[in-house]
């Protein structure tokens, strides 16, 4: 851990600088101090497309209320990747419309690769408040922060422009926050639930990782949204069995633009997400059902 400092923006935003390598338990105990954040009572992890993609409206709208209802009713964290592109973006747009007066107090955390930030020079410093600019250059392979997220991790493993490798330290912290207790006297982690908007081919591995983890993590995916979660949904309410093996190939090979043999790797990792589908119980996403396990596909909301 390198450094922690202060960005003024439309309110602070608070962001600590990070090793690949960093413990979880020291990680969660520094942000605990350093940002005297109240320990979560729930962990919404949001995953999903990290290119800019159009939601429709009415998904929008049940996306950006469920996520902020959940959050604000239950005492949780968000975590994405902390980006102003793709779900990260809409996550800001969430808490911007939905989060209240103070944004600061909207535990919404970035975890976010230091090598993939435009203009990280602009953040180093300790302990300071460092001016940064929110827009990026257009022409630029790297990221801008999401302005509306309230702290970020930035993850460093030496490299530049590269995105991805912040994934291995999120999932470490996120299964160290599911071992604390809740209450000292509980003897209860605290849940964690993965929500899925759009995606890519990563995303099915990644809500594969989620449902045969122990304990599993529940993974709400919001039909509509495009991409992975759309194909998430639509084989979770089919009858599995050979006969839609061809037809689902080729429908990933056009969603995905990805050859015959990813596909057939793809459909494989889909089927055994759905391995886990028996054990969801229908619930509304404000009103979080903490005990539901597997993949709930979360309908068009109309």
């Amino acid at each position: 851990i390198t450094q922690s400092s202060t960005v003024p923006c439309l309110f602070p935003l608070q962001y600590i600088r990070v090793a690949l390598d960093s413990k979880p338990d020291a990680l969660l105990q520094l942000m605990l101090r350093e940002w005297q954040m109240e320990r979560p009572k729930l962990l919404l992890t949001v995953q999903g497309g990290s290119e800019n993609f159009n939601l429709p409206p009415k998904v929008k709208q049940a996306f950006s209320k469920g996520l902020m209802t959940a959050a604000l009713s239950t005492g949780a964290w968000i975590l994405t990747d902390g980006i102003n592109t793709g779900v990260s973006k809409y996550v800001g747009e969430a808490v911007k419309t939905f989060g209240g007066h103070d944004l600061r107090k909207r535990s919404t955390v970035g975890i976010t690769p230091w090598g993939g930030i435009d203009n990280n020079t602009d953040l180093i410093g300790r302990d300071v408040f460092r001016p940064y600019q929110p827009l990026g250059n257009p022409l630029s392979k790297r990221a801008c922060l999401n302005r509306f997220h309230s702290q970020f991790l930035l993850v460093d493993d030496g490299t530049l422009g590269k995105h991805g490798c912040q994934q291995g330290l999120r999932t470490r912290l996120e299964r160290h926050i599911q071992l604390q207790k809740i209450h000292p006297r509980l003897n209860q982690g605290v849940p964690v639930m993965c929500v899925v908007v759009e995606g890519g081919p990563n995303i099915v591995y990644t809500v594969l990782d989620y449902v045969s983890s122990v304990p599993p993590v529940p993974v709400f995916v919001f039909e509509g949204s495009g991409r992975a979660a759309d194909i998430l949904a639509l084989l979770h309410k089919q009858t599995l069995d050979a006969d839609i093996k061809d037809d689902f190939v080729i429908r990933i090979e056009d969603v995905f633009g990805v050859k015959r043999a990813e596909a057939s790797q793809l459909y494989s990792a889909l089927l055994r997400c759905m391995d886990h589908r028996e054990s969801v119980s229908e619930a509304s996403f404000g009103n979080v059902c903490v005990s539901t396990y597997g993949i709930l596909t979360l309908h068009k909301w109309l």
